[in-house]
């Protein structure tokens, strides 16, 4: 006895094509309006630096459009605080120290990912572990070794802490997986082309692996240049401070917010500017990370 297969009629067709498309109308209406509650702070806060004293204090805290629109805020900001100074110090860091980590942390990487040793995922166990320690429990410990090592006031501090922290297991972890997204056929070709296992890492590995490098690039940058409490412990002299700890100073000496989000403002601009420069590779890396290697 065979079975009667039913067609869809058009009045079903009809439905499921109007309950699809309100459901993607409701769901693209809850990612506007969680964007729009993520990104209104960000927006307020630079509009608001364009604003007059009397405007942030006295006028509706919720209007965005300054009225009258003002460069004063800018303008003192630049007189009252060396901002180009501190910008500066926050670059060249912010350059430096994410270029020492991402070649630390890729030649970790590959050696756990590549080279055949005993205890080799125990010792990716004991990297990926130290993520889970709050850098708050090692601040103490971290201050008092570089205290007696001679280093307070000294950029050395800043390059130690990040590089041998929990901060940089992550990009370990990161470039462990993407590594291991790489077929094995194209370093075994160049090995048995005579090949180095310093020329495979060079060679193959980096060239293959720029949505990881471009990855690690933004999230360290990121992180060096928001970096504020450890440098405001170890960096005394004024010469020497990054822009986030010249900003807390800077708000303790003015009583004009929208002076303040002037500043606030001006230092998030190399953060976009190299977010918009590696968005292409980040993006990608996101989509093909790689995390399914194992």
């Amino acid at each position: 006895m065979t079975e009667k297969i039913l067609a869809p009629t058009h009045s079903s067709m009809l439905n499921y094509y109007t309950k699809h498309k309100l459901l993607s109308f409701v769901y693209h209406l809850i990612m506007i309006a969680l964007s729009f509650t993520m990104a209104y702070p960000f927006v307020w806060a630079v509009m608001s630096s364009f604003k007059t004293s009397g405007q942030m204090f006295a006028g509706n805290p919720l209007t965005l459009i300054p009225r009258p629109f003002t460069l004063i805020n800018y303008e003192r900001t630049l007189e009252l605080l060396p901002f180009g100074m501190f910008m500066r110090n926050s670059l060249v860091l912010s350059l430096a120290i994410p270029a020492l980590m991402i070649l630390f942390s890729s030649l970790c990487a590959y050696g756990l990912s590549r080279l055949e040793f005993r205890g080799r995922n125990f010792i990716f166990m004991l990297f990926v572990s130290t993520m889970m320690v709050p850098s708050h429990v090692t601040l103490i410990p971290n201050y008092l070794i570089v205290s007696r090592l001679g280093w307070i006031d000294s950029y050395v501090s800043l390059f130690v802490n990040a590089i041998f922290t929990g901060v940089n297991a992550f990009n370990i972890f990161f470039f462990r997986q993407f590594f291991m997204s790489i077929p094995k056929d194209l370093e075994q070709a160049a090995i048995i082309d005579g090949c180095s296992f310093a020329g495979v890492y060079f060679r193959i590995i980096l060239p293959n692996s720029k949505p990881a490098i471009a990855t690690v690039a933004i999230l360290s940058f990121r992180t060096v240049w928001n970096s504020f409490l450890w440098p405001m412990l170890v960096i005394n002299s004024f010469e020497k401070m990054t822009v986030t700890v010249g900003l807390q100073y800077y708000r303790g000496a003015v009583d004009n917010s929208a002076q303040v989000l002037a500043g606030v403002t001006l230092a998030i601009i190399p953060v976009i500017l190299v977010f918009l420069a590696f968005q292409k590779y980040f993006i990608n890396s996101t989509i093909n990370s790689g995390f399914g290697g194992t």
